[in-house]
């Protein structure tokens, strides 16, 4: 990771859970709050906000007003991890180093933290200061249901379910289905925020996204295999345990890895018409294959 990229980055955690912080609930407003910022302010890469503020920079958005996507899509995310980690689904018990939350509370909490996540991202993006006008809010609130429902990371999970007791291992083509709606209905969604935020076409977005949205979900098949847990801050080789196929048991860990660098260049390609304002945007592709967490 570059050093301008690592500053960057950390500058928009910073932002972002400063934001986050003064709109979650208060310990002493709800009995929910402890638990909803347990799950939220404890580490994460914010990766997905980070392509929402990089994204409207382009297009020269305030940064204050991306500030609500960017907490909003935060909030789904950690609400997707909440209940991913619920024993009725991967059962895990460590999150970003810390128990998860039904762990650290109990199964009902977690259940309740996840639906209270999800309904304040939409809480979010109902302010008045979270778009320059009604109509794009609503094209705001609309695509990030789609993203995050039935159509989109639900539909995903579903799917990555359902693989875990078919008779016959996924195909190539069904694990890049299955991907491209778990992890990558999100990440799509925020690259194109910024562009929606500026009424502005989003293709290019689009694309730079799916790229990105598969690079990363690889790089997570890899780290299954070769991370450190201490870095990662899960339980790892969960998918081998469980016999799931992944990109790295179809494809074999060289093939993988360099499947993932060609999506990385890629994804870097189709931001050329954002010139060198894109910069940060490259450096998160670069980003998601040399992590290692």
């Amino acid at each position: 990771m570059s050093n301008d990229f690592a500053s960057q980055l950390a500058h928009a955690v910073g932002l972002v859970e400063a934001k986050l912080n003064s709109l979650l609930p208060t310990a002493t407003s709800s009995p929910i709050a402890p638990p909803m910022r347990h799950a939220i302010l404890n580490g994460g890469k914010r990766l997905r906000a980070f392509l929402v503020l990089q994204t409207a920079y382009l297009f020269d958005v305030e940064v204050g007003q991306a500030l609500y996507s960017a907490s909003a899509i935060e909030c789904i995310h950690a609400y997707s991890l909440v209940h991913d980690d619920l024993p009725c689904m991967d059962d895990d018990d460590l999150r970003r180093g810390q128990p998860t939350v039904h762990v650290k509370w109990d199964e009902a909490t977690a259940v309740l933290v996840g639906d209270a996540l999800q309904t304040l991202a939409f809480e979010i993006m109902t302010n008045e200061a979270a778009a320059q006008n009604d109509t794009i809010r609503i094209k705001l609130i609309s695509s990030l249901a789609r993203a995050s429902g039935a159509n989109g990371m639900v539909l995903g999970q579903a799917q990555d379910i359902a693989a875990e007791t078919t008779a016959l291992p996924l195909t190539l083509d069904q694990i890049t289905n299955l991907q491209t709606n778990k992890t990558g209905a999100l990440i799509r969604w925020s690259a194109e925020a910024g562009a929606i935020l500026a009424n502005q076409p989003k293709s290019a977005l689009s694309e730079y996204a799916n790229a990105l949205g598969l690079a990363f979900q690889i790089q997570d098949d890899i780290l299954d295999i070769e991370g450190d847990a201490q870095k990662t801050g899960k339980r790892l080789q969960k998918d081998a345990d469980a016999g799931k196929a992944t990109f790295v048991s179809i494809l074999g860990m060289g093939a993988a890895k360099a499947r993932a660098k060609l999506l990385v260049e890629q994804a870097q390609d189709v931001l050329s018409p954002y010139g060198i304002k894109a910069a940060p945007l490259r450096a998160v592709a670069q980003y998601v294959i040399e992590r290692n967490k």
